[in-house]
């Protein structure tokens, strides 16, 4: 018999035939490429599930159950530990849909402070139910978040300045693959996180998320050459170019402007 390749829709309606009957189940929407209207066909499901507290581990089942009736799940991962209370993640991948077609699986306690609405930060979500609009998008609060924002900006110049010569260190000792580890996770990391300030601040702290669609395509593909290191002396011109332009960055973010970009006056 042939295989039945899954797609996107009959997992989702899935996951809400099983789930929307169920009376401590509150919500199913999904978030992600959907919520910026990115979908493409190596997107995955980042779907979330509002229910009652004492309910997290049930609801896992019934996702498992329904998932199961479609295909063997090919895989899981569990995720032990995550910064928001009353968030609690899974991925699974089923034996019968597209090896990116991952569901990552966010199940919230109906008491817990984050919901990942905020349409400024995370797009127009999908509802597939939302019962007695249990999960409403809240609205964003642009004062907290502007001064969120100048802290973040003030301690990442102070890390910075302590230590991005912790890359020059290595290099000077002959450490290569520590130097280019720094490089990579401090110098860049730095600096992609201010670029992202400058240019699309509600998503400062998304790392390399939707960064090529961000930042201007002059930015990308300048950001793009600091990445591609060949050899130790390109490490080493690379990592003084990288900090000079995170100096000129800092530089020229304007808070007024930040707080234009917000909407925040």
């Amino acid at each position: 018999m042939r295989k039945i390749k899954l797609t996107r829709d009959t997992m989702i309606q899935a996951l809400v035939d099983a789930l929307k009957p169920l009376d401590y189940v509150h919500a199913f929407y999904q978030g992600g490429a959907i919520a910026f209207n990115r979908i493409d066909e190596w997107s995955d499901i980042d779907a979330y599930v509002v229910v009652d507290d004492d309910r997290v581990d049930e609801t896992f089942r019934e996702v498992e159950k329904a998932l199961k009736a479609l295909s063997p799940i090919k895989q899981k991962l569990a995720v032990p530990q995550l910064p928001w209370p009353g968030v609690f993640q899974a991925f699974y991948r089923l034996d019968g849909a597209s090896e990116y077609l991952i569901i990552d699986l966010a199940v919230l306690k109906l008491s817990s402070p984050e919901k990942f609405l905020e349409s400024e930060i995370h797009g127009n979500v999908v509802f597939y139910f939302n019962k007695d609009n249990s999960a409403m998008p809240p609205p964003l609060d642009k004062e907290a978040f502007v001064k969120k924002l100048h802290a973040r900006l003030d301690r990442l110049k102070i890390r910075f300045d302590m230590f991005s010569n912790f890359v020059q260190k290595e290099l000077n000792r002959g450490n290569y693959l520590e130097a280019i580890e720094l490089y990579y996770a401090f110098t860049l990391a730095s600096l992609v996180e201010v670029l992202r300030i400058k240019h699309n601040p509600f998503h400062y702290d998304f790392r390399m998320r939707y960064i090529h669609r961000e930042l201007p395509p002059e930015t990308i593909k300048k950001l793009e050459q600091f990445y591609f290191v060949k050899e130790e002396s390109d490490l080493q011109q690379k990592y003084y170019e990288a900090v000079k332009w995170f100096q000129e960055i800092v530089f020229q973010i304007d808070l007024t402007e930040t707080k234009r970009l917000i909407g925040y006056s």
